[in-house]
């Protein structure tokens, strides 16, 4: 198992005598902060002097302190610091560089405090001026008001100290001159605003309010301004407030999806509070109103390669008639090619309809990805990012290294709707695909169809649930290409690869914290589960997918030792 240091925001973690259990779960949070330099006050503001902290300081819940940030955790909270302390603080909001002043909120277990920020007292390193007037209530993409390229290089820097802290790397062999490097340098995203081609919006009975609006509206009541509202001015329709499931932020446009959508987001923001049309927004506490969600879709035309757009309303019933009104509205955009109504009975607030209806165009919009050509439906998966998902699909074509003569097997675990496998197969003998999700499957072999492809496999089934027949139903692949969600790969599919033994794998992740825990497993070995490690790991390449958001995304590629 190779040596690695312990960066010295995580140190405290691991020296407070927190159980192993938690220790793992609590690096994965704090212990990859990205450190920066601590601010210098200016001479005109010199900062006030608040009482230095004792030796083995801890904070109190409530306490309002003084804090520096020093750097970013993953998922994006700031790892702040009270001066001549170690005591880390994880602060949302926080951004490296920055003295703030925060309220106490939570104290883990002794390991570490999470706080809520109060005020900036000076700004942060790269400060820049964020262009959406939303973005400190949002939440969507948090750090508009941070620099791009400083962003990138704190997610290089979260993606390294996993790797070390989590993966248990040598910082020397990942950090070696190029190119021998096996940390490559992160991959930026050209268009940094107007990347997204789906974005999904709630309607909401209950309208938040920015804090200092809320302020301002308090300060107008106490001087006696008359205050006239009637229920349509607390209806919503928008993104969800952070951490609350029955408040919605309107949101007038989006800066993130494309301008055809953001003119499909204002005729709707101008017509569906008309008292006229009879239109309710679902109430998630009494179960009653009618608008859900408005979900809108961008894509290609494959012949022209304009945009197209289908308009997605997620309703609790099947009223046509009532959405009539907006959907003639909605389809004078030209761009808009498909209006679909998901009828969802249940009392959750998922987007995904038991019913599913064409009120206007196709059922379908198209994108083309890699040189192929997919059909997108209202509920499809399919990469966010279409821009940069065809800069990630080459950097996985070039790390699975095909040869190109139609020799190899390939195995897509989690292959969704195929877009990796499919790009692969025509340099492949054969392409096995394998997805839980049944719908995915099925958009998978519709595809593969749809670009003529028929050395294609698609298999339903779960990942984490393989049986010891698992690999009897294909030959034994040359690369394995894996693209778990979140949680990561589950312990029985780690140990199938480990005897499996495959030439070449090639680990795709949206989350660096997993991917190192799992890169660890199949190089350094599960010693409680007496699974011996056998792979190299050769290369890892960050790659930005969602500008602005603490997501980061990492093709790495491992070879049979």
């Amino acid at each position: 198992m190779a040596a690695h240091a312990v960066s010295p925001l995580t140190g405290g973690l691991l020296r407070r005598g927190v159980p192993l259990h938690h220790r793992r779960r609590l690096l994965a949070i704090a212990a990859t902060a990205s450190e920066a330099p601590a601010p210098t006050p200016t001479p005109s503001q010199p900062p006030p002097s608040p009482a230095s902290p004792r030796k083995g300081y801890f904070p109190k819940r409530n306490e309002v302190i003084e804090l520096t940030c020093e750097g970013l955790a993953f998922k994006g909270k700031g790892v702040c610091k009270v001066a001549g302390s170690t005591f880390v603080l994880l602060c949302d909001g926080a951004l490296p560089g920055e003295r703030l002043l925060a309220r106490v909120r939570r104290l883990r277990r002794g390991a570490f405090a999470e706080a809520a920020k109060l005020k900036t007292l000076e700004p942060h390193h790269d400060a820049v001026d964020a262009p959406c007037p939303l973005a400190a209530d949002c939440g969507g993409c948090k750090s508009q008001t941070l620099a791009y390229a400083a962003q990138i290089r704190h997610k290089h820097l979260q993606v390294r100290d996993l790797l070390v802290n989590f993966g248990k790397f040598d910082p020397k062999q990942l950090e070696s001159a190029e190119p021998d490097a096996i940390l490559k340098p992160i991959v930026p995203c050209d268009e940094i605003f107007r990347y997204r081609n789906k974005m999904e919006f709630s309607f909401g009975t209950k309208r938040w309010v920015a804090k200092e609006l809320m302020k301002e509206k308090e300060e107008e009541k106490g001087e006696g301004v008359k205050q006239e509202t009637d229920e349509h001015d607390v209806y919503a329709l928008g993104l969800h407030a952070p951490g609350f499931f029955d408040k919605v932020l309107h949101v007038q446009k989006c800066f993130l999806q494309s301008e055809p959508a953001d003119e499909v987001l204002a005729v709707v923001q101008e017509s569906w509070m008309d008292p006229a049309l009879g239109l309710t927004p679902y109430d998630v506490h009494k179960h009653v109103g009618f608008l859900k969600h408005l979900m809108i879709r961008t894509g290609r035309n494959v012949s022209t390669g304009a945009p197209e757009v289908m308009v997605n309303f997620v309703t609790s019933r099947y009223e046509p008639e009532l959405l009539m009104p907006l959907v003639n509205r909605i389809t004078r955009v030209p761009e808009v090619v498909s209006v679909i109504n998901n009828v969802n009975t249940s009392v959750g607030n998922t987007s995904v309809g038991e019913q599913e209806y064409t009120l206007y165009g196709k059922p379908f919009i198209t994108e083309m990805l890699r040189g192929l050509t997919f059909q997108i439906s209202a509920n499809s998966f399919f990469q966010t990012n279409t821009k940069q998902a065809d800069v990630l699909y080459k950097l996985i074509e070039d790390s699975a290294g095909l040869k190109g003569d139609g020799s190899e097997i390939v195995l897509d675990l989690f292959c969704g709707t195929g877009t990796i496998g499919l790009t692969l197969a025509k340099r492949a003998k054969h392409v096995y695909g394998y997805e839980v999700v049944p719908e995915a499957i099925a958009d998978a072999r519709k595809n593969a169809k749809l670009n003529g492809i028929s050395n294609a496999t698609f298999v339903q089934g779960d990942l984490n649930k393989i049986s010891e027949t698992f690999g009897k139903e294909f030959p034994k692949p040359d690369i394995i290409i894996s693209d778990p969600n979140r949680p990561g790969m589950h312990m029985k599919l780690i140990k199938w690869l480990l005897e499996v033994k495959a030439p070449r794998i090639v680990y795709v992740s949206c989350n660096p914290a997993t991917c190192a825990r799992d890169l660890d497993y199949l190089c350094h070995g599960v010693e409680e589960k007496d699974l011996q490690g056998c792979y190299e790991l050769k290369s890892v390449i960050p790659v930005d997918m969602f500008p602005h958001t603490p997501h980061i995304e990492c093709v790495c590629l491992l070879e049979l030792r």
